[in-house]
């Protein structure tokens, strides 16, 4: 029998310690604020309280007994969340949870009011008195190699896909990457451009920008927000050298939101 979402969301329940990393949409560290953060639940686990403390900011407490249409989990307790809809000159974001054992590790990325991406918040944290360790960073070499994976998508109207299965080719040639990617309902070939720790994609009229992070985490977004085209948002975590586990988020050219999908992938060379 499926979890239900209330269920999946309980999966978090604890004292979980790390911090807030805010970066900018090239890549660079702007602060860094130790945070803890706590969620107990009722006796009948029908009601959750989130008490949030953050280094120099007041503390933030919600209790809620329900979830919004805004945030979907896995039966993991992987979870992602953000803006149903686009629209120019609104502020738009989403926010992303992956759970594995003593380890939560979660990303935010948020664009302005002009649609430009403006940052980053990696949040790195580890269960008080557990034996959580972070991963090294994220390099372009960790990425290299053939990756098959098994997906599943969740859909607005909580129907959930069978899961199917993709594969991943990433190739680094000097300041480039190439991937090829596949699954049953698409395939495609891009390249982009090494500099730093970011990968950039080139497009007739838009730019994808990869973020390569610490704690293996990679964030993928495009550079600015355009009226009238489909885009994606994804965030990916290396949580092993030969596992990989990655969400997305899709948008259609009215700027609905019209699925999440998880990512399982392994690494086969």
């Amino acid at each position: 029998m499926a979890l239900s979402q209330w269920d999946c969301l309980l999966k978090h329940i604890g004292v979980w310690q790390g911090s807030f990393t805010q970066f900018s949409p090239t890549g660079k560290m702007i602060k860094d604020t130790p945070s803890q953060l706590t969620l107990t639940c009722s006796d009948d686990r029908q009601t959750i309280r989130l008490t949030l403390h953050r280094e120099n900011c007041q503390p933030i407490v919600n209790e809620f007994t329900h979830l919004n249409r805004s945030i979907f989990l896995f039966e993991d307790g992987h979870f992602a969340k953000g803006s149903l809809q686009f629209s120019p000159y609104a502020i738009f974001g989403a926010e992303y949870g992956f759970i594995r054992g003593d380890r939560r590790c979660r990303l935010v990325q948020l664009y302005d009011t002009q649609s430009q991406l403006e940052s980053v918040t990696l949040i790195r944290e580890f269960r008080q008195g557990g034996n959580g360790k972070e991963n090294p960073p994220l390099s372009v070499k960790s990425l290299e190699g053939e990756w098959q994976g098994e997906a599943i998508t969740l859909y607005p109207d909580w129907r959930n896909s069978n899961p199917y299965t993709t594969f991943l080719q990433v190739r680094v040639e000097k300041d480039r990457v190439k991937q090829t990617f596949s699954s049953p309902e698409t395939s495609f070939t891009s390249e982009g451009v090494i500099q730093d720790n970011t990968i950039t994609f080139y497009g007739d009229n838009y730019q994808i920008r990869v973020l390569l992070l610490p704690d293996g985490v990679s964030s993928v977004t495009p550079v600015r927000l355009q009226l009238h085209q489909p885009f994606f948002l994804e965030f990916g975590w290396l949580v092993t050298e030969n596992l990989r586990l990655r969400l997305i988020r899709r948008y259609d050219s009215q700027g609905r939101w019209l699925n999440v999908t998880l990512v399982k992938e392994k690494k086969l060379i």
